[in-house]
């Protein structure tokens, strides 16, 4: 049965056996104090406000049965997924592969790559390393979700801007719709969170729909009470 959110631009109809929620690259170096983000200094008290918010999100996801994919941004230790183009930015010593505070820059299996322990994916859930900005670049998860009958997505995350984005853009060009929860997502910079949804949202949601968390739980509850 499908179920009315309250969002922008309009309600979105969300099927509950057809939705999974995608967690994007909550990982340890982008959010915790001294790990990479906050070494490239930004400020990382943005992100670390949002994790609450993620977690009641996907015990939301988790208390209706409903499926959940985490992703983290991760490279092979011998950097054979990472070309130079994306490698060679920013400052040496500060770059990916290099070694950081919390372990090697963004390669898989080192301790900052690591979603937050808050957040910690578990049994049945979907877990993609993703060596690109996007979800699906280079991995299986498009064959994954259609296997599994899905057809809608429910976003949260960091950065609104970067991989959510290109993560939700991506599902739109495969036929999925995308809801992003508002205050479950993230940047390092207020301005670039606000543009990256009205983006989103606009021309009739042109990539997609977006609401806050609570819109959510309401359309939910609602349905229950009903019967």
């Amino acid at each position: 049965m499908a179920l009315s959110v309250p969002a922008r631009p309009y309600d979105f109809s969300i099927e509950p056996n057809k939705a999974a929620l995608v967690v994007i690259d909550m990982q340890r170096d982008f959010i915790e104090p001294g790990g990479f983000g906050a070494v490239l200094g930004n400020d990382v008290s943005r992100l670390t406000a949002i994790v609450p918010t993620v977690a009641r999100l996907i015990g939301f996801f988790r208390t209706h049965g409903m499926l959940v994919v985490h992703t983290r941004e991760a490279h092979k230790p011998d950097l054979s997924d990472c070309p130079p183009a994306k490698r060679m930015r920013g400052k040496p010593g500060l770059r990916i592969g290099d070694e950081g505070a919390m372990g090697r820059i963004l390669i898989a299996g080192e301790p900052g790559n690591q979603i937050l322990p808050d957040l910690a994916p578990v049994a049945g859930e979907i877990v993609i390393d993703k060596p690109g900005k996007g979800m699906f670049w280079a991995t299986d998860l498009h064959q994954t979700l259609l296997e599994r009958g899905i057809t809608q997505l429910v976003f949260a995350g960091v950065t609104t801007e970067v991989c959510v984005q290109t993560s939700m853009r991506e599902a739109n060009d495969r036929g999925y719709e995308c809801l992003l929860i508002e205050d479950a997502t993230e940047s390092y910079f207020p301005e670039f969170k606000a543009a990256a949804i009205e983006m989103i949202v606009a021309q009739g949601g042109i990539v997609g729909w977006a609401t806050p968390l609570a819109a959510l739980e309401t359309a939910f509850a609602g349905a229950m009470a009903d019967g």
